[in-house]
């Protein structure tokens, strides 16, 4: 996958935008666009989303600390690029929104279960007491379900620009 300078200076800004929206969004408990630009990222970088995905990633655990919370951050957000890479690539416009809002809220109700292994392995969980950590959370996977829905009206919009974007080869 060969990166050109200005996909560099991009996907920076990406991970940079992802992390900065996580921020200002802080106090309102799992709810984000993290998911909103992942799907977003993926539909029109297919691959190389992973780089701004994984500048995130690593921008989180510099700013916030890289504790045990943040190791399944490494795997857990790959998880929804791979939901997202599934998708089909030119979708009928009409369903392409409600697919991938579905993705993104899929991926929000999943992720107490994504987040299990890690915690069971980092705190030697074993199987009931890791069942017993994700019934506990379902109330929040569901906050992070819905809201990721409703978040999930983002994702088309910001497709367009992004393709538009690339688009663009003006000169200034």
């Amino acid at each position: 996958m060969k990166t050109s300078v200005k996909e560099v200076a991009v996907f920076g800004m990406l991970g940079a935008l992802m992390y900065a929206s996580k921020m200002l969004m802080e106090l309102l408990p799992n709810i984000h666009l993290i998911g909103v630009f992942i799907v977003a990222i993926t539909v029109v970088y297919r691959k190389k989303a992973l780089y701004p995905i994984y500048i995130f990633v690593f921008i989180t655990g510099l700013f916030s600390g890289f504790a045990t919370w943040w190791l399944p951050y490494l795997y857990i957000w790959t998880v929804l690029w791979m939901m997202s890479m599934l998708i089909p690539k030119n979708l009928p416009k009409k369903i392409a929104s409600i697919v991938y809002m579905t993705v993104c809220a899929l991926h929000g109700l999943l992720y107490g279960i994504l987040y299990a292994p890690a915690q069971a392995l980092i705190f030697g969980l074993d199987f009931d007491a890791s069942i017993a950590w994700i019934v506990a959370g379902l109330p929040w996977d569901a906050i992070h379900a819905v809201s990721n829905f409703i978040c999930g009206l983002l994702i088309v919009p910001i497709i367009t620009v992004l393709r538009r974007a690339e688009k663009y080869t003006g000169h200034i």
